[in-house]
């Protein structure tokens, strides 16, 4: 992530850029500082505060940003924009396990007990 951010900031915000790539550069940042952010809020919703649901719609809107945020790295740079499938396959797994992991547990992680069959 951060090596494709300094490949589109570099090449983006050159002096030789044309004024169309500068503004699709300034608009990819705003985009990678908001996927910071949700990246950010999202590991205290899941563990810190044990609430499921508002962690899988974090992760959720984080997987559609960030998928929105390698299309605008492609219009700059296909190699930051290839940077970011594996991020892109990581994020589809753990909303596969953060999804998953609410519904097993009725969205309520705050109880930790575990029920057992007698």
């Amino acid at each position: 992530m951060g090596y494709a951010a300094y490949r589109v900031a570099n090449i983006g915000l050159s002096p030789f850029s044309s004024p169309e790539t500068i503004v699709n550069t300034r608009q990819a940042m705003t985009v990678y500082s908001i996927q910071l952010g949700l990246n950010l809020i999202w590991t205290p919703l899941f563990f810190g505060l044990y609430r499921p649901i508002e962690a899988s719609v974090d992760i959720i809107t984080l997987l559609g940003v960030n998928g929105y945020l390698t299309y605008l790295y492609s219009s700059i740079d296909s190699t930051a924009a290839w940077c970011q499938v594996p991020y892109l396959g990581w994020l589809t797994f753990a909303t596969y396990l953060c999804t998953t992991i609410g519904h097993l547990n009725n969205w309520d992680l705050a109880s930790g007990e575990i029920n057992k069959k007698e």
